[in-house]
């Protein structure tokens, strides 16, 4: 993966358009599903995706050839969502947006490789108390959260992602997975 995204990345800095496409194709769904679970909102998350592509174009010349590719497009999809969160209001209802469409909620419209259409409408009870619960952590621990374990990166990659010491990353994880454990003992 690292050679493919190494070759279109160079060729996207001499202007090749189809390699920068293909970059998008790479990394569309995989963008929208961090946003998605980040934000919590369809929208917003399709709104991340684009504004995260149109950065990654505008600044392709200041990629870091000596890093990952993905941790640099996670970390300004990462942050751009971030700044959303920051900017919502504490009263803003998370739940309001998620009934587009009668009997379907937000998390079964949520893209993933393993799922089939059946599926994808019968998300159990378990998850959904899951997923509120994540949607509860204040935005330091969830952006944690949601790139350990719903994005599977490891420890040092959330670093590189978010900018901050591991030993920090560590921390934030332990206490999202306290602020978890408490909120889902009484539910499970």
């Amino acid at each position: 993966m690292e050679n493919i995204e190494n070759r279109l990345t160079k060729l996207a800095l001499k202007g090749d358009q189809r390699a920068f496409a293909e970059i998008v194709e790479l990394y569309k769904d995989k963008i929208y599903h961090l946003a998605y679970r980040m934000l919590n909102n369809r929208h917003e998350a399709e709104d991340v995706v684009q504004e995260t592509f149109l950065r990654v174009y505008k600044n392709l010349d200041r990629y870091d050839q000596n890093q990952k590719f993905s941790t640099w497009i996670y970390r300004i999809g990462t942050n751009l969502c971030i700044d959303r969160l920051r900017k919502r209001k504490p009263t803003y209802s998370l739940d309001a947006e998620m009934n587009d469409q009668e009997g379907m909620d937000g998390y079964s419209m949520i893209p993933s490789d393993n799922r089939t259409p059946e599926s994808e409408t019968l998300i159990s009870e378990t998850q959904q108390i899951i997923y509120d619960a994540i949607e509860s952590l204040p935005a330091k621990y969830k952006s944690v959260m949601v790139l350990r374990y719903l994005q599977d990166l490891s420890l040092q990659e959330i670093s590189d992602v978010l900018g901050m010491p591991v030993t920090t990353i560590k921390t934030r994880v332990h206490r999202g997975r306290e602020f978890l454990r408490k909120k889902l003992e009484p539910k499970l």
